[in-house]
């Protein structure tokens, strides 16, 4: 956490190290809540409008009602960007189920929790963003749909916590998760792409990926530089054998990747990831005026 870090929480505004959440809350307890996290540059919330679409059908799915409407928390964002003072930065909008009796039963938690943290947030070093990540499989597998459906943004991430062990243990910057197929499913914190042929590749969510926000804008960026792109189920060897890969994020940004489980990634940065990371540099400045 970074001294000057901030936080919005139920409508107040205060330094993060002084904001507290009761201890019986049910996300701190069991996990039970969804968030955002959102990337602002120039002081403004990139692609707001998608994060919160995205909030709100994650609470829908998990029977949870936002206590805010979008307005009021697209408002609540602005505020916090104001409050923190830096031009570039990350948020994190997380609502919980809130405080209630011990036990599973959500019913006895009468109003959600709902808080904005605003810090500086880098996902890897700045050597990895400009050489490349170093990328292990991990043994730990992405939850299957059937169990948590990956297109909710829940605070549920013990999987990815170990799988982001892994990668640490084994000296890597990143992990990536399989599906219990044995397909790629995505990073613990960004979804992953490849390019082979000058083919633009991505698991479709259906393997396990989460809808990203940063996704969704890298496929229109490549649509509109002619790159031919296509969803489609990968396997380890994809990655191993791409000529290009590279990670893709609110937190992570455009990150390219030099290796997979000691194997070189044929091009790192190579020209498909520079072209499209030039267009989100100027779709950013864009949209940040």
């Amino acid at each position: 956490m970074h001294e000057n870090a901030i936080c919005w929480i139920d409508g107040r505004i205060l330094p993060a190290a002084e904001a507290c959440i009761s201890v019986f809350d049910h996300g701190l307890l069991y996990g039970d809540g969804v968030f955002e996290g959102i990337r602002f540059y120039a002081r403004r919330a990139f692609r707001l409008h998608e994060h919160l679409q995205r909030l709100n059908l994650s609470a829908r799915a998990i029977g949870l009602a936002l206590p805010y409407d979008l307005p009021t928390l697209a408002t609540a964002v602005q505020e916090t960007i104001v409050a923190f003072g830096e031009n570039d930065g990350y948020l994190r909008l997380v609502v919980t189920r809130g405080a209630g009796p011990l036990g599973l039963d959500p019913r006895g938690c009468t109003r959600p929790t709902t808080f904005i943290i605003a810090d500086r947030l880098e996902l890897v070093s700045e050597t990895a963003r400009r050489k490349g990540a170093r990328l292990v499989i991990a043994a730990t597998r992405r939850l299957p749909a059937d169990g948590l459906d990956p297109r909710i943004k829940s605070l549920n991430y013990l999987n990815h916590i170990l799988a982001r062990m892994e990668a640490s243990h084994a000296g890597a910057d990143e992990a990536i998760l399989l599906n219990a197929a044995g397909r790629v499913a995505e990073g613990t914190a960004d979804n992953v792409f490849v390019v082979r042929d000058n083919r633009l590749l991505t698991p479709p969510v259906t393997e396990g990926a989460l809808e990203g926000v940063t996704r969704a804008v890298v496929i229109e960026l490549a649509e509109a530089a002619g790159i031919a792109f296509e969803e489609r189920p990968l396997a380890p060897y994809d990655l191993y054998t791409a000529d290009e890969c590279f990670l893709t994020g609110s937190g992570a940004e455009l990150i390219p990747v030099a290796e997979v489980d000691g194997r070189a990634v044929a091009q790192c940065p190579g020209p498909v990831f520079e072209e499209i990371a030039r267009r989100f540099r100027k779709l950013v400045l864009e949209e940040g005026q």
